[in-house]
Formats: C-alpha cells, sequence, structure tokens
C-alpha cells in the first residue's frame, strides 16, 4: 500500500521546497515503512524505519539516531517532522499530519499492532538470510 504526497525539506525557519515523497508498506515486511523521496536526482532516496516510530511520531516526539520523529502545529495546521541523518548529510522534511495518519491507519488494518509477526515466515526468513539471500 503507498500514499504519494508532498513534504517541505526545510532549508532556514523562512525557507522550504516542496519534494515528491511516497510512503510505501508492505504487509510481508510488517514492521518497516519505506519513505521515498524525489530530491531531483537521478535516483530517488528512501529510508526504511520502523512503522511504530512513524506511529508513535503522529502522537509525541520519539526516535534517536538517524530517524526522528514529532507532531508541530504551523498556520493552524497539524504537521509532522522528520528528522533524517546519514553520513551523507541531514535533513529536516514536514509533511501534513493528515494524509500520514490516514495512511498509517490503512496499514494498521491490514497488519494490526502486536500482529506483525503472525505474518511473517520467520523459518524462511531466518534461512534465506543465512544462505546469503
Amino acid at each position: 500500500m503507498q500514499q504519494q504526497l508532498t513534504v517541505e525539506l526545510v532549508l532556514s525557519p523562512e525557507r522550504s521546497l516542496p519534494v515528491p515523497a511516497l510512503l510505501a508498506y508492505c504487509p510481508e515486511d510488517p514492521y518497516a515503512v519505506h519513505v521515498t523521496f524525489h530530491v531531483g536526482q537521478d535516483s530517488p532516496v528512501t529510508w526504511v524505519f520502523a512503522r511504530e516510530l512513524l506511529v508513535e511520531g503522529v502522537f509525541r516526539a520519539c526516535g534517536t539516531g538517524d530517524v526522528r520523529i514529532w507532531p508541530t502545529r504551523a498556520d493552524g495546521r497539524s504537521r509532522i517532522c522528520l528528522a533524517l541523518s546519514s553520513p551523507a548529510g541531514e535533513a529536516l522534511l514536514e509533511a501534513s499530519a493528515a494524509p500520514v495518519a490516514t495512511w498509517l491507519e490503512q496499514t494498521l488494518r491490514v497488519v494490526p499492532t502486536g500482529t506483525e509477526s503472525s505474518v511473517m515466515d520467520l523459518d524462511a526468513e531466518l534461512t534465506a538470510l543465512l544462505d546469503g539471500e
């Protein structure tokens, strides 16, 4: 399941740039969400992190290290901030909270929190990992 949206790459308190993004969730990888940013380069940039981190970040500040998420309000609208850090640099992105929350709700209907392990074939995953696949 996917959701296209435009996020704002915050360059300074006064300036930001719109960036097309794609939220993706696959029930076969139930713990993770994928966020792909199309930043005008030859290939898009994809970040993968815990779905639970994004769920929590809709309500309160969370995360440490490479991915931090928190809710905020700007111009009377609910927003979600996403701070990403890597050896290549750092980025602060803002998105409207409504489409993110709606998309998350859809993922939770497909695979509710706490049932993720029931949709995974852990034996197959371990075999593939040990076989180097």
